[in-house]
């Protein structure tokens, strides 16, 4: 079953094959690089229509560097403070600025999970129906129950140090964001 299948379909969805199209692959050297990607992330979802209300999925085996990616996207976003895995509480909420300005972020980590139910019964429906970054790990553990991700990220491990990230679209608007992305980063190289 491919990444993208494991969510329900909603009608006038563009096919898998078609948001499939593009995919920006790219290797990180170190976590140097992981926190550069993270700090354009950040900027370009700021920009982007509607990438402050974005949802990534974000996969990789254990170790492979996701919660590390969402640690400097946060810090690079502006989020102050403690930033913890959300690996027990299984969400971390964050907010960046104050007032009418405000951006939500929640960190899912649905790794503990043992059936998709449990995403429904922890009321996430809810979280996920309102604005704000919904930035996921392993939502494999979930699945059916998440809409589908705008991007999905994934990460695997070359060796202590290295990584190899593939990003891909799952809407529309995500696949829009990684045309401009992959514009944006030929330009930057």
């Amino acid at each position: 079953m491919s990444k993208l299948s494991s969510h329900p379909p909603i009608v006038g969805s563009p096919t898998e094959a078609a948001l499939a199209e593009r995919v920006w692959v790219n290797v990180w050297p170190d976590e140097s690089a992981t926190q550069a990607f993270a700090t354009q992330l950040a900027k370009a979802l700021q920009h982007w229509p509607d990438g402050r209300d974005a949802s990534i999925e974000l996969r990789g085996n254990l170790g492979a560097g996701k919660t590390t990616l969402v640690r400097h996207l946060l810090r690079a976003a502006g989020v102050q403070g403690r930033i913890k895995s959300p690996t027990y509480a299984v969400v971390e909420p964050h907010q960046v600025g104050e007032g009418g300005s405000a951006w939500p972020i929640w960190h899912f980590d649905f790794y503990r999970f043992n059936d998709p139910q449990e995403w429904a019964d922890a009321g996430f429906r809810d979280i996920f129906a309102g604005p704000g970054l919904k930035l996921m790990e392993w939502p494999d553990q979930v699945a059916g129950q998440l809409p589908p991700p705008d991007w999905v990220i994934a990460l695997e491990a070359i060796d202590e140090n290295q990584r190899r990230v593939r990003i891909h679209a799952g809407t529309p608007r995500g696949q829009s964001w990684l045309q401009s992305w992959m514009e944006d980063w030929a330009h930057a190289v």
